[in-house]
């Protein structure tokens, strides 16, 4: 049985365009030197933002599936399939299955946040594939709600295909100050805490702090603060192919 928690404090740090744009990074790459190496079906995982607005330039990406998810503000996206740029508002995503190649850029505009996580998926058969790409906008995801959240599905029977074995993407907000989820043990559940603050199993976690859960039963969440917000992925304990950090001979956690 295993929790997790890497406080906004221990995670890795990056920055692009002279500091225009800040990264923490709850999974950062093998030389970012985080305490968390990459796991299951994740890759990569950053939180970035940006107060004046910044660009991350035109570069390259092969086999990964790259997501973004709009957390505040606004980004803009290029990239060589569209050969122009596209603009995504708060609680839109975007998937790119990177495939056999494709190159893309980024601007983060004044205000905005984003999560940028990248995927796993079997790579012996993603190289093979033309790249390709999607934007859904925030209204198209289902929202369920009861007397003790609500929660927005993003991946998990969504219009949302990936390549990649995930269970679930979810962004929760807790109405009450009590909720457990059950779990299964061949299954991992990686979150972030978006705002507020809360206890998992009676461990303190508040706003930024990230947190893994396996081989664990159930996860009991006591929130601390209204309307204290989550989001949350389900991949596999075992992700069933050879991972890219398997092929690399990366060491893991």
């Amino acid at each position: 049985m295993s929790i997790t928690i890497i406080p906004k404090e221990e995670q890795a740090h990056g920055a692009f365009d002279g500091g225009k744009i800040l990264e923490r990074k709850p999974i950062g790459f093998p030389q970012d030197g985080g305490k968390i190496k990459p796991y299951s079906t994740l890759f990569y995982w950053a939180y970035a933002w940006s107060e004046k607005g910044g660009l991350i330039g035109e570069h390259p990406h092969k086999g990964f599936e790259i997501m973004s998810f709009v957390l505040t503000g606004e980004i803009e996206h290029y990239d060589s399939k569209l050969q122009g740029w596209k603009k995504l508002q708060a609680g839109d995503v975007q998937i790119i299955r990177s495939g056999s190649g494709i190159t893309h850029a980024e601007k983060i505009n004044n205000a905005a946040s984003i999560f940028q996580i990248w995927f796993d998926p079997n790579l012996h058969e993603t190289l093979t594939k033309p790249a390709s790409y999607n934007d859904y906008t925030g209204a198209s995801f289902p929202v369920f709600e009861d007397k003790e959240s609500k929660t927005k599905v993003m991946v998990g029977g969504t219009q949302l295909t990936m390549d990649s074995n995930v269970g679930y993407i979810q962004e929760i907000t807790f109405f009450t100050s009590e909720k457990t989820f059950p779990l299964k043990e061949d299954s991992v559940y990686s979150f972030f805490v978006l705002e507020g603050s809360l206890e998992l199993n009676k461990q303190k976690m508040k706003t930024g702090d990230y947190a893994i859960v396996k081989q664990e039963s159930e996860m009991k969440f006591s929130a601390m603060e209204k309307n204290t917000r989550i989001f949350i992925v389900k991949t596999p304990l075992q992700p069933g192919f050879e991972t890219y950090v398997q092929m690399a001979g990366l060491s893991t956690n």
